[in-house]
């Protein structure tokens, strides 16, 4: 008697560990791939900008517990924290807050209430009978604050901005502008 069937031929394919582990591996090159080619300058953007929209969820929530105005003041360089001193009623630095300077490669764009506030130079050392000036944004008891935008741009071109932006009610969020 013949037989009608035929030999199985040993076709065998890959087997569901190997494609697991060849798309790990491809998985982990493209990971690299990524990695290197980030842009380090609109890393250290985003970082700042995160930062800020940080100190200020912190110092609006501070000046809610503690019934106390906070401001933030602004100047080309960076940003200092202060607090009013309702007994000599002045605006005080904050002992809690350093003044924060931005790398040079950064440079800051403010409004507060739709106007464009052109930025000074920064305070290094005031003397004794000069008061601070006024900080621009105001962070207050009430949990209110200034309405501004604060744009965090480099100095050299391609590099994304990121905007800080309240409406006097909501805390800012860091947002990454599209590139114009």
């Amino acid at each position: 008697m013949v037989s009608l069937t035929r030999p199985r031929a040993s076709s065998r394919g890959f087997t569901l560990v190997e494609l697991l582990v060849v798309l790990v591996i491809l998985g982990s090159l493209v990971g690299l791939a990524v990695l290197g080619v980030s842009d380090p300058r609109g890393r250290q953007l985003r970082d700042e900008a995160e930062r800020l929209s940080g100190l200020l969820a912190l110092l609006s929530e501070a000046a809610l517990l503690d019934n106390r105005e906070y401001g933030l003041l602004v100047n080309d360089q960076g940003y200092r924290v202060q607090w009013y001193d309702e007994a000599s009623a002045a605006w005080q630095d904050s002992r809690e807050y350093r003044q924060h300077r931005l790398p040079a490669s950064l440079r800051l764009h403010l409004q507060v209430e739709g106007q464009a506030l052109q930025l000074a130079s920064a305070v290094t050392e005031e003397a004794p009978d000069n008061p601070l000036p006024a900080p621009q944004l105001l962070l207050l008891s009430s949990g209110e604050l200034s309405s501004f935008s604060l744009q965090l741009q480099g100095r050299e071109p391609g590099v994304a901005a990121w905007e800080l932006r309240s409406d006097g009610f909501q805390l800012p969020i860091a947002q990454r502008l599209e590139q114009r």
